[in-house]
């Protein structure tokens, strides 16, 4: 039996939303916000607390500048608010529960009506599309399914698409690649270390990830940088994609990156009113193009309208491509509550991906440590970092002496570098932890 594909087209038929000039899209905007916040006000007891302390009203919202009067949300009020204090619709309108791990704390709880999840569904499958991703394509979904929004957010997306959905959820690698082989995806849904792993693992196997009927991946949940792109393009001979969104806002499908530039995820902002604040000064909203910490205002939620809600995410926002009247984001470098602080300067580990994927002996697999060697007073970063199968020991020794030249030019801070065994760091199920603190507590 012969494989039948569906070839991607560029006539793709979008959203009339995506084509609007940018004059009306800030027309809707103005008009949805001001519901928005009314709507809040009069439904999240949080909300007109917030509001009431911060001394404005629902009225005083007249033009989208007014935004920055308003409070911010932060992950700290949801939590306060565990389980349903932030629902603004009665417990039998809400059609969805999702909810954060919680492993830093209480649970995040959000929620959703039956018209939240069809306006979640459109816009994930906008993204898709916008990714390549076309009605008739098969969709391996390597999300994790659940609590987390990813699995089921994707899924939906991809349905509403019109594509057939392969479920796969996150883990059982060997199972991952024997469904590939099988049932001969054209696209794949997962995070960015994931699909590396899924590489990888083939490799192992003696299977060229370049081999698959692959040819599409829309990638999210942590940031990843243009060399990572690059690393699995080149691997799995693919188009590789972000999407970006966060439960709190909605979940995935709040922007998604077009196939064609490639340069940065559209913001479907017919929904999702952005800013850019700076994040030692949230007081300070920043112009297009400066720097800083991503906050959202959802525009036509429901069960869970949020104003001002402060990612963490560092990024800027740059004009629209592909599609004109959204802007995009630009790559995220990172979130400000994973910024390292290494002798008074910040670091990222999207910063040591980038240097580490340009020295060709080195693996895209790192890890993070930082300690506090006993009887000294400053902290000490190890990069963990796997070797090439290929590379022989005086290249090792060479790529640890570049890697860490390399760090202290780029990022002006020294550290120690320890290039270790392929295969001996974690690989990722899913969301890939690369910072491990391991300085004592205090």
């Amino acid at each position: 039996m012969t494989q039948e594909t569906v070839a991607p087209t560029s006539d793709a038929v979008l959203d009339r939303e995506e084509t609007i000039s940018r004059d009306e899209l800030e027309a809707l905007q103005l008009s949805r916000l001001q519901h928005t916040v009314a709507y809040a006000y009069d439904r999240v007891p949080l909300y007109k607390r917030k509001f009431d302390e911060a001394g404005v009203r629902p009225g005083d919202l007249r033009e989208l500048s007014d935004l920055g009067k308003f409070p911010f949300t932060t992950k700290e009020d949801l939590r306060l608010e565990y389980p349903f204090g932030m629902f603004a619709v009665p417990q039998h309108e809400v059609a969805r529960i999702h909810a954060s791990s919680g492993t830093t704390g209480r649970a995040t709880v959000v929620g959703y009506t039956k018209k939240d999840l069809a306006d979640w569904a459109k816009l994930v499958a906008r993204s898709l599309r916008a990714s390549g991703v076309r009605p008739g394509m098969k969709v391996h979904n390597a999300y994790g399914y659940g609590l987390f929004t990813g699995g089921m957010g994707a899924h939906a997306g991809a349905e509403a698409l019109g594509c057939t959905v392969i479920p796969i959820s996150g883990g059982q690698t060997e199972r991952q690649i024997t469904l590939i082989q099988d049932f001969k995806p054209d696209a794949i849904l997962a995070t960015p270390t994931y699909l590396l792993t899924i590489a990888d693992a083939m490799m192992k196997q003696g299977i060229d990830p370049a081999s698959t009927s692959l040819k599409f991946a829309v990638l999210g949940a942590e940031p990843w940088t243009e060399e990572m792109r690059h690393e699995l393009e080149e691997m799995m001979n693919i188009k590789a994609c972000d999407i970006y969104g966060l439960s709190e806002v909605m979940g995935p499908g709040v922007a998604g990156e077009a196939v064609e530039t490639q340069d940065g995820s559209h913001i479907w902002e017919d929904h999702f009113r952005p800013e850019i604040i700076d994040a030692f000064d949230p007081s300070v909203v920043l112009g297009d193009g400066e720097p800083g910490e991503l906050v959202f205002t959802s525009l036509t939620k429901e069960a869970l309208p949020i104003i001002r809600y402060r990612t963490k995410d560092l990024t800027r926002l740059l004009p629209g491509t592909a599609r004109p009247a959204h802007r995009r984001m630009g790559r995220i470098t990172g979130r400000s509550d994973d910024m390292i602080i290494l002798r008074g300067v910040n670091l990222f580990p999207s910063q040591i991906e980038e240097i580490a994927l340009r020295i060709p002996e080195l693996s895209p697999h790192f890890q993070l440590e930082l300690t506090r060697p006993e009887g000294q007073r400053m902290d000490q970063l190890t990069v963990k970092i796997e070797r090439r199968e290929s590379v022989t020991v005086e290249g090792v020794a060479s790529a640890a002496k570049v890697l860490q030249q390399q760090i202290k030019i780029h990022v002006g801070s020294s550290c120690a570098v320890d290039v270790v065994e392929p295969g001996s760091l974690e690989r990722s199920n899913g969301k890939l932890r690369r910072i491990y603190d391991m300085r004592p507590k205090a």
